[in-house]
């Protein structure tokens, strides 16, 4: 694998706030670029300050030249850019019967891919090794330094020790530590978060703003939470386990052993072909979620959802449609949209993981 595990963890260490974001307007402005001037007003610096770690960021690979503009007076000033190929991050999303992983750059373009069949209930040991390998299929030759590893899967799990919990549907992994046991396996820094969150937070750093609930419908159903930008874990890290609200409760069993769960009534609708009344209940659910948290937007993903979006999407509209009537709120529904991404919009977000803290999001 190309770079040194070494330059990897050097590229996180060297990071402070201010750096954190002139790096961000760099990674913006794109192609483009964007002049030390600009910097200096749009972060509050003061042009020496600036020319300081511009000087230093343009040192360490991170930042070139992008051309001269036309100034208002004086020579035309230099524009900068990012180099997006001096790091990279990997993505991998296990799902339950699937791991996915992509290379992405530092602007978060994904430069390769890799895909294969999974068993999440096949031990430890095999899922490990299987992740491990594909991590490291996706970063053939030299790329430039890796930042890490980000690692998205189904929870509940607890985020920051990188430890899994009774994964639903799979209560063999609880108190697995995942994170160090890749970590030891691939020497490269990982970090461990549920497949919602890292998706949520994918389409956060793409410019999903506000607050908004990211509804993911696959082979489980979880949601990513966004409340003012950021990405909304909880105290425990254990912030949305959408799937497992109960809404019947004499309903039918679920994984997580309840009844009448979401998830087990959504499912069990999308096996015997009813795609209405699944997104009924996807919309039931997200329902309360509007009433909870009063989000701006619900935005649905998953490879169920992908099969049939426009059934979900409207679906869901729907019910939201009728909640905002029943309130009085007529025309004041919370808009449904189909999540950006696809079907590595999961595996994406696992890279910002990584990412995401190099530009100053702590949520990463």
């Amino acid at each position: 694998m190309g770079g040194g595990a070494g330059a990897g963890a050097n590229l996180l260490a060297l990071r402070s706030h201010n750096t954190a974001l002139v790096l961000d307007l760099l990674r913006t402005a794109g192609s483009d670029g964007i002049s030390r001037l600009e910097l200096a007003e749009r972060t509050g610096l003061t042009p020496q300050a600036v020319s300081k770690i511009t000087a230093r960021l343009r040192a360490e690979g991170l930042a070139a030249e992008a051309g001269r503009r036309a100034s208002t007076g004086g020579k035309p000033r230099t524009v900068l850019r990012l180099v997006p190929g001096a790091g990279h991050a990997v993505g991998v999303h296990l799902d339950r019967d699937e791991v996915r992983a992509v290379l992405c750059d530092l602007a978060g373009a994904v430069v390769a891919e890799t895909r294969s069949a999974l068993d999440l209930g096949g031990g430890a040991a095999a899922v490990v090794e299987r992740t491990a390998r594909q991590v490291e299929e996706v970063q053939p030759g030299s790329r430039g330094p890796l930042l890490g590893v980000g690692v998205a899967l189904p929870g509940p799990l607890d985020h920051t020790r990188g430890v899994l919990h009774r994964v639903t549907g799979f209560p063999e992994w609880d108190g697995f530590p995942l994170r160090d046991a890749l970590a030891r396996r691939l020497g490269r820094p990982v970090v461990v978060d549920k497949d919602t969150n890292a998706a949520a937070l994918g389409l956060a750093v793409a410019g999903e703003g506000g607050s908004f609930a990211y509804l993911h419908l696959g082979t489980g159903l979880g949601a990513g939470l966004v409340i003012g930008g950021s990405v909304h874990r909880g105290a425990r890290t254990g912030a949305g386990e959408f799937g497992h609200q109960v809404i019947q409760l004499d309903g039918p069993v679920c994984t997580c052993g309840g009844r009448g769960c979401v998830e087990a009534l959504c499912l069990a609708a999308v096996a015997r072909g009813d795609l209405a009344e699944a997104a009924r209940v996807l919309g039931a659910g997200a329902a309360n979620l509007v009433g909870l948290l009063d989000i701006d937007l619900v935005l649905l993903g998953g490879r169920t959802v992908a099969a049939a979006p426009g059934e979900f999407v409207r679906g869901v509209e729907a019910v939201l449609a009728e909640r905002a009537r029943r309130e009085g709120a007529l025309g004041d529904a919370v808009p449904v949209r189909l999540a950006s991404g696809g079907g590595r919009g999961v595996a994406e977000g696992a890279a910002h993981l990584l990412l995401a803290p190099l530009f100053g999001r702590p949520d990463g």
